[in-house]
């Protein structure tokens, strides 16, 4: 049995530890209280503008002069992986990771074998990675989640839309977690261009027969860009506040492991205390035997 200033020792090491948990849960509860708020009032909107930018793509069937909705085969493919700039949240950032390679590998096995498949990181952590195992990188982004705003997103997105239009890539897909409560998210892979392809989570449009006023071209034109700021602002707080709530999760969970430890170090003392106690005693016993 350890003695008792080394388990002295390790318990206030692990109360140390635990403070700064509680810590960092608080702060991460507050951000994630604040980004909550941002999404679930900008979702609904996202949503129903990308439900109509599906529609109106599937009904325009060949009808299409907008670059930005022409479907290409997807030669060259670029994967968005979105992770977060900082560690301390469980399996959040690799999870995200393992999700985009396994898709590169499985879904666009052929471009992949090809070199054909590229990543864009948004986030230190993902960024990190797939430079240490020399993946194709073809940029990365990790000021975005600083300042998180509408004009930053929109600025980046810009540049998507540039790749696209250029034809360096015929399709542009995010990996990311979204946010679905604090203890729970979802790795989602999402199609961001063309702009109304149906994406991999099987999700598409309702073919509503729409009637456009004054002019179907011109309102398609005009909603085009309007859908991809908004749907790549949709994602940025999707990924940042899923990773304030795997924060505050994972502190939460570290917090109950140290307090268990605690206990557990605490009882460990106690024993060995009574076991020194019992020892002097004993101790004190035999040598007044011995002077009798």
């Amino acid at each position: 049995m350890a003695g008792l200033k080394e388990i002295r020792t390790r318990i206030a090491s692990v109360k140390s530890t635990r403070q700064i948990t509680q810590a960092m849960k608080m702060v991460a509860a507050a951000k994630l209280r604040k980004n909550q708020e941002k999404i679930l009032m900008l979702r609904p909107y996202a949503n129903k503008l990308e439900e109509v930018m599906n529609s109106i793509r599937e009904g325009l069937e060949n009808d299409i002069e907008n670059p930005l909705l022409q479907s290409r085969p997807p030669e060259k493919v670029l994967l968005i992986l979105v992770t977060s700039n900082r560690g301390l949240c469980g399996a959040f950032n690799n999870n995200a990771i393992m999700k985009a390679l396994d898709i590169a590998v499985s879904q666009y096995g052929s471009q992949w074998k090809q070199k054909q498949v590229s990543f864009f990181a948004i986030g230190k952590k993902g960024a990190d990675y797939l430079r240490s195992k020399r993946y194709p990188l073809e940029g990365q982004n990790t000021e975005i989640f600083d300042k998180l705003d509408f004009a930053g997103a929109v600025k980046l997105s810009g540049h998507f839309v540039d790749l696209f239009l250029s034809g360096k890539y015929d399709r542009i897909d995010f990996v990311y977690n979204q946010f679905k409560n604090a203890a729970v998210h979802i790795l989602t892979h999402e199609t961001f261009l063309p702009v109304g392809e149906k994406n991999h989570e099987g999700k598409s449009g309702k073919n509503l027969d729409y009637i456009f006023e004054p002019d179907r071209d011109e309102l398609v034109n005009e909603l085009i860009p309007k859908t991809l700021k908004i749907q790549f602002y949709k994602v940025l707080l999707d990924s940042f506040s899923a990773e304030h709530g795997a924060r505050m999760t994972a502190m939460h969970q570290a917090t109950d492991n140290a307090n268990e430890l605690i206990k557990e170090l605490t009882l460990h003392y106690n024993k060995a205390r009574q076991a020194a106690i019992t020892k002097e005693i004993l101790d004190i016993v035999g040598g007044a035997e011995a002077l009798r």
